[in-house]
């Protein structure tokens, strides 16, 4: 079966062609016959975040060659004389720019050899989710190919599962770590597509967390690699003592829930930078280290608890934040310590949004003809993995 993907949940537009076969284990296989990525994260450094409104804008503009050169490169292209589509003006309405390079290229090309295609429908950022969806439903209609309305965490999970055309050995229960700019949580799964949240953030995610962290020490956006980069050469220089007032709290380390809260973490940051200003450049190394050292020690302390407590025989950490080397460095420590479960963490390529693990989710859906109703798909911001 090939799944063709799209990605729009935040700052990365991306698209991917995928022949798989097999079940959920390990007579799974999969190639990848193209995958394309454009990023707009530099245009969103100058307010410190992702803008919903500059990241949909962006979208629209990129999907249209993103597709060209996925189609190209997988040696799905097929151009023929001008032929009349359906009339995509209303479906895409509100992305003109898409309208207006999307229709040449349909009216000029083929259908390609694709089975079917899966597109996010959540979480995300909304405008950003709409682009993609209708989108999907343009190709779609012209093309007369059912969708998969793909969960954004769910393409993580499966995402950090795989090691080259197939996937990693592993045993249920899976439990699994989900860290990223919008999300804090951890899903058990005791089969392929049934999940359960045991715990989540109660306000900031904690990849949010390292972003306004750097924003206090003055470091560029996206913060959570700046953080990191910092912390390391605290570590490598061994500086050992931590001066007077930076040592942070471990919020609700020692609750019984799994729940996990940032917050506060952030907000004593804040106190710290305000009492010391000015910083100086080993002061930030020291708060860096602090902090990454922190969000770590809470992050592996609740994992391993629950890991425990429901008897997962699998973690797989998933999300941008997976790419932090300390928090998977730490968390493969304890694991080991106590011999409790295999550990998964995805390949770099895959640690942040792409569209190869949307194929990947998408593929197990389509190949139980789990598809959704093109008049009723809509895009959901807040679309839970439980649901």
């Amino acid at each position: 079966m090939r799944i063709l993907s799209i990605e729009t949940s935040c700052d990365e537009s991306a698209i991917s062609l995928l022949e798989a076969t097999g079940d959920f284990g390990p007579d799974f296989r999969y190639t990848i016959l193209a995958n394309a990525l454009s990023s707009s994260a530099e245009m969103h450094i100058q307010y410190g975040g992702v803008f919903p409104n500059v990241a949909k804008r962006e979208h629209a503009k990129a999907l249209t060659p993103l597709l060209k050169q996925v189609l190209k490169d997988a040696g799905a292209a097929s151009p023929r004389p001008l032929a009349p589509i359906p009339n995509l003006t209303t479906l895409l309405a509100r992305e003109p720019e898409l309208l207006e390079q999307l229709v040449p290229f349909l009216e000029t090309h083929e259908k390609p050899n694709v089975d079917a295609i899966a597109v996010t429908a959540g979480p995300g950022l909304e405008p950003a989710l709409w682009v993609g969806i209708n989108f999907a439903k343009a190709l779609a209609l012209v093309w007369n190919l059912p969708i998969v309305a793909t969960n954004h965490m769910e393409g993580h999970i499966i995402g950090s599962m795989v090691d080259g055309e197939k996937l990693r050995a592993f045993d249920f229960p899976i439990l699994a770590l989900l860290i990223s700019g919008g999300h804090t949580e951890l899903v058990l799964s005791r089969t392929f597509g049934e999940y359960t949240i045991v715990g989540q953030t109660r306000d900031d995610a904690v990849g949010e967390a390292f972003d306004k962290v750097a924003r206090l020490l003055g470091l560029p956006y996206p913060g959570g690699p700046e953080i990191s980069r910092l912390a390391s050469r605290a570590r490598q220089q061994i500086l050992e003592a931590t001066p007077p007032g930076f040592v942070l709290p471990r919020p609700m380390m020692k609750e019984s829930g799994f729940d996990f809260s940032f917050s506060g973490l952030k907000t004593a940051v804040r106190r710290i930078v305000e009492a010391h200003q000015p910083l100086s450049d080993e002061q930030k190394m020291l708060l860096a280290r602090e902090f990454e050292d922190a969000a770590a020690d809470v992050l592996v302390g609740k994992t391993m608890r629950a890991a425990e407590e429901y008897g997962a025989s699998t973690i797989v950490v998933g999300g941008g934040v997976s790419a932090n080397t300390h928090i998977k460095h730490q968390l493969a420590a304890s694991l080991a310590n106590n011999n409790l479960a295999t550990l998964l963490t995805p390949p770099l390529a895959l640690a942040t949004d792409n569209a190869l693990m949307i194929a990947l989710a998408g593929y197990f859906h389509a190949a139980k003809s789990e598809y959704a109703d093109p008049t009723t798909l809509v895009a959901r911001g807040n679309l839970r993995i439980d649901m």
